[in-house]
C-alpha cells in the first residue's frame, strides 16, 4: 500500500517519505480501514521532530486521526462492520502505523461509526480536536449558567470547544488574534471575541462578568497564558489545561492558593476508557444533529505530506489540516 513514513527524527522535508509499505492485516479484535483522509495535528509534528519522544520504532506511518470504510475484520469483530464508514483515533498512539497511508489496522473500538450526512474530511477532525474539545468543556461536569473563557478560539480544538460549551448552556468568551479568527469564533457561536493583542483580555472579561471573573479557562497554551489568571478568574475558578509550548510554566500560585484555584492537566491520548466513550457518546450526538461546524484549515494529498506538516508547524492553519488519501 501507499503510506508515508520516517524513519529517523527531523525536520519534514528531511525525514518524511512515501513509498509502499506492506498491507496490513487484522489481528484478533481488529479492524482494518481503507482510509480516505487523514488528521495532521500539532502532536504529529512534535513526535516527528522528536520533541515530544524519540524514535520508538524503525519506522512510523504518522497521524492519529482519519476516515475511511471498515474493508476487513479479526477475530472476534462482526462481519457487519465491513463497509461501515468510521472515524479513528489514537492509530499512531504507542503504535508505528497511524493514518497516513491508504490502509491502517487497529483495535475495533478506536473505529467509530461515522454518520452518513459527515463527510470524510469532517471525520479526521474529531480524534483529537473533538474529543479533546469535549473532555475539556464536560471535565468538571454540566456547563448550563457557567460563564467559560476558550483561549484561541478560532484554532482546532477551541472551535469544537465553543460550540459544545454553547450547546451545554454555557456563556462563552474566546480569545483571538484578527478579525477573521473572531468571525470564525463567533460563528461558532462564542458571544465575545476578544482580540488579546489590541484589547485588554483581564478588563474586557472583568466588565463583561461584572467583575466577577469566569467560572472555567480553557486553556491550549498554559505556559504562555498563565499570567492572565489573576485577571479573569473568579474564586475558586478552574482551569482546564490541555496544552503548553513550553516544557515548564510559571504560575501565579500565591493567587491561585488564596483564591482556591485548581488547575487540571490532561493529555487526550491518555483518557481512561470511561471518559472516552463519554467523549465519542457527546460527539456522536451532536453529529447526528448536524450541530458542530467543522474549521477546515486545508486539504492536501496524501503525496504533500511535507507541506502539511509545514503548514501546521507554522502555526498559520487556522483551523484543521486533512490530507486526501485517495
Amino acid at each position: 500500500m501507499h503510506a508515508a513514513f520516517y524513519e529517523l527524527n527531523g525536520s519534514a522535508r528531511d525525514v518524511l517519505r512515501l513509498g509502499e509499505v506492506d498491507l496490513p492485516m487484522p489481528a484478533a479484535g481488529e479492524v482494518r480501514v481503507r482510509l480516505k483522509t487523514s488528521g495532521v495535528n500539532p502532536s504529529d509534528v512534535k513526535s516527528r521532530t522528536g520533541v515530544v519522544r524519540k524514535m520508538a520504532f524503525p519506522r512510523v506511518i504518522p497521524h492519529s486521526d482519519g476516515a475511511g470504510v471498515v474493508d476487513a475484520v479479526g477475530e472476534g469483530v462482526a462481519a457487519e462492520r465491513i463497509g461501515q464508514r468510521v472515524w479513528i483515533w489514537n492509530a499512531q498512539w504507542l503504535r508505528p502505523s497511524g493514518s497516513a497511508a491508504e490502509y491502517v489496522v487497529l483495535p475495533a473500538g478506536q473505529a467509530v461509526p461515522l454518520p452518513a450526512h459527515i463527510s470524510d474530511v469532517a471525520g479526521a477532525c474529531l480524534g483529537i480536536p473533538a474529543m479533546t474539545a469535549w473532555h475539556a468543556v464536560t471535565k468538571y461536569g454540566p456547563v448550563t449558567g457557567k460563564t467559560l473563557l476558550i483561549s484561541g478560539g478560532a484554532g482546532a480544538v477551541s472551535h469544537y470547544a465553543i460550540q459544545i460549551a454553547k450547546a451545554g448552556g454555557a456563556t462563552v468568551l474566546t480569545t483571538i488574534s484578527s478579525a477573521e479568527k473572531a468571525a470564525l469564533a463567533l460563528a461558532a457561536g462564542a458571544d465575545l471575541a476578544i482580540n488579546y493583542r489590541t484589547e485588554d483580555v483581564a478588563a474586557v472579561v472583568k466588565e463583561r462578568t461584572n467583575g466577577r471573573g469566569v467560572d472555567v479557562v480553557i486553556e491550549l497554551d498554559l505556559a504562555a497564558n498563565a499570567r492572565l489568571l489573576p485577571g479573569v478568574l473568579r474564586p475558586k475558578g478552574k482551569v482546564v489545561a490541555y496544552g503548553t509550548s513550553s516544557m515548564e510554566a510559571s504560575i501565579p500560585a500565591f493567587f491561585c492558593l488564596l483564591n482556591g484555584i485548581s488547575i487540571d492537566f490532561f493529555l487526550v491520548y491518555t483518557l481512561d476508557p470511561g471518559e472516552r466513550a463519554a467523549a465519542i457518546d457527546g460527539i456522536t450526538r451532536l453529529l447526528e444533529a448536524d450541530a458542530l461546524i467543522h474549521n477546515i484549515a486545508a486539504t492536501l494529498p496524501l503525496d504533500a505530506i511535507v507541506a502539511a506538516h509545514e503548514l501546521v508547524e507554522s502555526g498559520k492553519a487556522v483551523g484543521n489540516v486533512v490530507m486526501l488519501i485517495d
